[in-house]
């Protein structure tokens, strides 16, 4: 199986070498000295990394032949592809690979859907699904356990325990408007239509948590 571990940056100094957007969990397998890589163009490669060093949070990397910053910035926007045997799993048994979350539906715990993981986003901070809703929207779910609770290969699903406005902000957006509204009222010293303000914040405010909660 070929998977994308790396996206070619910028050239970095004058020696060849490049910043590279990590897509992969293990930089240290599949980006160490001596690995050789397809490209995406395939014209470019492959491409046999020589050097690699972190440098400012940021690894950089010296290919073989690639001598000077010219010969780098050619390489900018290349794909690198690794070789990945399909059935190998990651050492840790809670972590998975890219390309077992990719396509994973994703629901909350009482099957409602939210969506399709499309893309893992590696970030310094945290991980993050990438989630397409039937809408043809987006979504950005944390990778992180007290979000995500379930992750079910079999199934081919993620189930996810969303805090309130991660997945449907509406809530909080009518909540506020109300607020503002209240104090517009308390200011003029109209009083507020309750009934009608507090019912539909109400009724929107339910729906929002319980979707979140469930």
């Amino acid at each position: 199986m070929q998977l994308v571990v790396a996206r070619i940056g910028r050239a970095h100094g004058i020696k060849g070498e490049v910043t590279v957007e990590v897509r992969t969990d293990e930089p240290e397998l599949r980006l160490g000295p001596g690995a050789v890589l397809r490209t995406d163009p395939a014209s470019a490669g492959p491409l046999t990394i020589e050097t690699g060093r972190v440098h400012s949070g940021r690894l950089l990397l010296r290919f073989e032949g690639v001598r000077d910053r010219n010969a780098a910035e050619a390489l900018r926007n290349i794909l690198l592809i690794a070789e990945v045997d399909p059935t190998e799993m990651p050492e840790e048994e809670d972590e998975y690979y890219d390309h077992q979350l990719m396509d994973l539906d994703v629901v909350l715990a009482d099957g409602t859907e939210i969506g399709r993981i499309t893309e893992i986003s590696h970030l310094p901070s945290q991980d993050l699904f990438i989630v397409e809703r039937p809408d043809g929207t987006e979504l950005m779910i944390p990778f992180v356990e007290s979000i995500v609770t379930e992750i079910d290969l079999e199934e081919q699903r993620a189930v996810i325990d969303p805090p309130p406005g991660l997945i449907d902000d509406r809530a909080e957006i009518v909540s506020s408007r109300d607020e503002s509204d209240d104090a517009s009222d308390e200011e003029s010293g109209e009083k507020p239509a309750e009934d009608e303000e507090s019912g539909c914040s109400g009724e929107k405010s339910d729906d929002a948590s319980g979707e979140a909660q469930a």
